[in-house]
């Protein structure tokens, strides 16, 4: 009977371990979409530790780890991360624009528009789709507005929203750089153009387009 038990048992934790072992690491990137950022970070973290994987491995752990440390609001690190990444591969489109969007968000907006730059021409260049390039000419849009570009951020914008057209706040963003192109180059008709912009942020959402009522409100005075 107890060599039965002893049987059982050791069949019971030989099974479990190789079950651990099969199963291997949690997927990082299902951790990710999941929007479980730091459980991503650090499977992401532990692959990279790993020195027997290889330099694609690594590059894909780097890209899944920066998307998660950008999401967390960890920028700094994201940004640490991803120069460390680019190390292997300067010009892997992922990593440009997790890069770009690190910068962004620390306010270092003339290296965030050179790597978005590089970013969607190579991604235009190569045909690739990308959940991202709408993100990337928003961010670009916003960045020309900072630098009072306001052409510039117009072109931006509106290929963001020809990407992801129920993106209101992009709407909005698009009428406001049209509306001040209209003042500092005393262009009226620009003022209509920013109108059917704010216009069709209030018509995706409008109890969340105050902004685009209020730019509407203006740009209508202007046209009186």
């Amino acid at each position: 009977m107890k060599s039965l038990l002893k049987k059982s048992l050791f069949l019971f934790f030989t099974l479990s371990h190789f079950c651990l072992f099969a199963q291997g690491r949690p997927d990082a990137l299902k951790l990710y979409r999941e929007r479980n950022y730091k459980e991503a970070a650090r499977v992401c973290e532990e692959e990279l530790a790993d020195s027997s994987r290889s330099q694609g491995q690594a590059i894909e752990s780097y890209v899944v780890l920066c998307w998660a440390l950008v999401a967390d609001g960890q920028y700094k690190l994201a940004e640490k991360y991803a120069d460390d990444a680019r190390s292997l591969n300067s010009r892997e489109p992922r990593l440009l624009e997790i890069q770009a969007e690190a910068k962004y968000y620390l306010e270092k907006y003339s290296e965030a528009l050179n790597l978005l730059q590089q970013y969607v021409v190579i991604t235009n260049a190569e045909k690739r789709s990308s959940q991202r390039l709408g993100l990337s000419y928003w961010m670009m849009g916003e960045i020309y507005i900072r630098q009072k570009k306001y052409e510039h951020a117009d072109i931006a914008l509106s290929k963001a929203v020809d990407l992801e057209s129920d993106q209101y706040a992009w709407w909005a963003r698009l009428g406001y750089a049209r509306e001040q192109y209209a003042e500092t180059h005393r262009d009226p008709s620009y003022y209509q153009d920013a109108i059917v912009a704010y216009d069709k942020s209030i018509s995706i959402s409008p109890s969340s387009s105050y902004d685009a009522q209020r730019g509407k409100v203006r740009c209508q005075s202007k046209l009186q």
